[in-house]
Formats: structure tokens, C-alpha cells, sequence
């Protein structure tokens, strides 16, 4: 495999392409973002010296696209908002309420060099392109 990671700009634009959002400014949701990073170190390490994080929150509405994640949630007994929030240096993102998703972002953004040193990135990475029958087509492209 090769680095393939998409910048945190193709990451938003793809969600906001596939998903209705509305953008949350709260200082809390900002800082799970934030200080998810921060207190971390292998994503602290993906900061530029001397940045900081530059996050942006939303949640992902119950229509469109968005209504086969919510129906995928309350079969599984739940219902709440789905969360998602994305670092723009870095391309970390979450997900709370929908590992589906997070699944789905996971294979569409791909890995970059210190992601493909790591086992436990790689397998994550080939189950979730396994799950969205993506996997051929990546390694095909990843020559």
C-alpha cells in the first residue's frame, strides 16, 4: 500500500456532499475535537510545529443520506444525534453515534505514511474499505 490520506478539506467536502450538517460552535464540542488530539500524542505529532488545532463540529441531520444512519442506530436500540467533528490541520475526525460512519470516513480518507507503519491503522483501514467493497478497487489504485 501507499499513502492515499485525503487532506481534512476532501474529508468535509465529501460529508457535506453525502450528508446534511449542521455546524456546532460550542466551546465543548470544539474541545472534544481539540483536546482529542492534544492528548493524544501520535495526533499530536500530526500538528505543524507551532499550530493548534482548527476544529469544526456538526451534527449529521436525520434526512437524506443521513436517515439510513439513523434507522442503522435505532435498531440497534438507540437514538440520539449523530456527531461528527473534523481537525482541519491534521484530518483527524470523530464520530459519536454511528460507527457506521465513522467506518465509511475511515476508508474513503485513507492513510498517510505513519499511518501505514502502524498494524493496527492497516487492519482497521482493510476492514472498513472490506465493509464498503472498496478494498479491490483501493489496491488496484495503490500499485
Amino acid at each position: 500500500m501507499k499513502p492515499n490520506r485525503k487532506s481534512p478539506i476532501e474529508l468535509l467536502n465529501y460529508v457535506s456532499r453525502r450528508y446534511c450538517l449542521t455546524e456546532i460552535h460550542e466551546q465543548a464540542a470544539l474541545d472534544t475535537v481539540r483536546l482529542n488530539i492534544l492528548m493524544n500524542e501520535p495526533l499530536a505529532q500530526k500538528l505543524p510545529k507551532n499550530s493548534a488545532p482548527e476544529p469544526r463540529t456538526f451534527y449529521i441531520e436525520d434526512v437524506g443520506n443521513g436517515k439510513d444512519l439513523y434507522t442503522l442506530q435505532s435498531t440497534k436500540g438507540q437514538r440520539s444525534r449523530i456527531f461528527f467533528g473534523i481537525d482541519m490541520i491534521t484530518g483527524y475526525f470523530i464520530v459519536e453515534g454511528c460507527s457506521r460512519l465513522w467506518d465509511e470516513l475511515y476508508a474513503f480518507r485513507g492513510l498517510d505514511e505513519d499511518d501505514l507503519e502502524n498494524p493496527y491503522c492497516v487492519a482497521e483501514y482493510i476492514n472498513c474499505l472490506e465493509a464498503f467493497g472498496m478494498l479491490e478497487d483501493t489496491l488496484r489504485h495503490n500499485k
